[in-house]
Parts: structure tokens; sequence; C-alpha cells
């Protein structure tokens, strides 16, 4: 979630004490309809986007893990940020992550794939 500056950013969007970015970019998720393909009950959605880096969504299905954003409308994404933890929860942390876009599900492709934590395909 952005938060205003304290002055100490100036020209800074502070997202939380970890991640601070220019402010010519706009915190588009609240726009966005959020999904998952599965969870345990209390780790859902809410807990995925609540900016606590306590509280965590946990998959509960067969894999693959999803989660869909959809948009309304067409928008240009500049920046795409995660937060995983692979001391806090080695077991559930994922290895690798696959972002895809599209104008619908039946025509995701793939934009970037990451493994651990290197950049593995950039389209």
């Amino acid at each position: 979630m952005a938060t205003e500056s304290d002055g100490e950013d100036e020209g800074k969007l502070v997202v939380n004490e970890h991640l601070v970015v220019d402010d010519d970019l706009r915190e588009m998720a609240k726009k966005a309809a959020w999904s998952v393909s599965s969870c345990k009950p209390g780790n859902g959605v809410q807990s995925l986007r609540d900016d606590n880096l306590e509280t965590y969504w946990q998959s509960d299905g067969a894999q693959p893990h999803l989660v869909n954003i959809q948009f309304q409308k067409k928008v240009k994404l500049q920046l795409v940020v995660l937060y995983v933890d692979f001391k806090l929860d080695e077991s559930y942390t994922p290895s690798k992550i696959s972002v895809r876009a599209g104008d619908g599900f039946h025509n995701l492709k793939v934009t970037s794939v990451y493994q651990s934590d290197k950049k593995i395909i950039d389209n």
C-alpha cells in the first residue's frame, strides 16, 4: 500500500519500510480484482494484500498455485513487487514464479520468469 512520504524520501513513493520507488509510478493493485487458486482459511487474498509482512497467502490445493489479478481495462505495469521470505518458511516459499499477461485467461503470455533470486526470462 502506498503511503505519503514524511519528506525524507522526497520524489519517492514509500510503499512500506522495505520498498521505496520513484513517485512517478502509481500503485495500481487497488484497481484490480484479485483471486487465488486456493487458500487455507484465514490465508487468502486479504492476507496477501494487507501490507503486513507477518501475514501471508497460503494455498490449499494442487499445483500450480495461482494469483490472478484482473483489471477492468488495459493497463501498462512497469513494476510488479512480490515479497517472499525463504528464511521464514522455506517449505512454502516458491522456487519459481511466472508472470503472465493478456486480454483474458485464454491468451496469457509469459512476460517474466523468476527462479530463486534470478530472472531467467524477460519478454
